[in-house]
């Protein structure tokens, strides 16, 4: 049988993109990307490590998209090189709200540790470290 090796990209429905883009870029250190889809139309990402996450505004969606793309439906989790401490400084003096941790989880791996934040859609964030 075939198997999955990673993840390439995920796509987040947004209210709106320039909010989005900002909290993604300024806040978690993202890199903005614009590309040319197929069909010739502009798109969004925020390019990270490997990885990058699509930027969908809601009701404008591209195809093929989720079967119920809403803004704020998304609990995603990032692993983070940094101590959780310099994480919550920089919420704190982004006037971003840790809504809990740190607390002990169960990564991919193994043993993690998290805070967890909302982006501007309301969507979970949770940052965390290995070990």
């Amino acid at each position: 049988m075939p198997s999955i090796s990673s993840i390439d990209h995920l796509v987040l429905t947004v209210a709106d993109l320039e909010i989005a883009k900002r909290f993604y870029a300024d806040i978690l250190g993202m890199e903005v990307q614009e590309f040319a889809a197929s069909d010739g139309s502009q798109r969004i990402a925020l390019k990270f490590g490997l990885q990058k996450i699509n930027l969908h505004p809601a009701g404008k969606e591209f195809s093929p998209k989720a079967n119920s793309p809403t803004p704020g439906s998304a609990d995603v989790c990032f692993l983070t090189a940094n101590r959780l401490a310099s994480w919550q400084d920089h919420f704190k003096s982004a006037g971003v709200k840790v809504v809990e941790g740190p607390v002990a989880r169960t990564g991919a791996n193994g043993p993690i540790t998290s805070i967890y934040v909302r982006d501007p859609d309301k969507n979970l964030i949770e940052i965390a470290t290995r070990g």
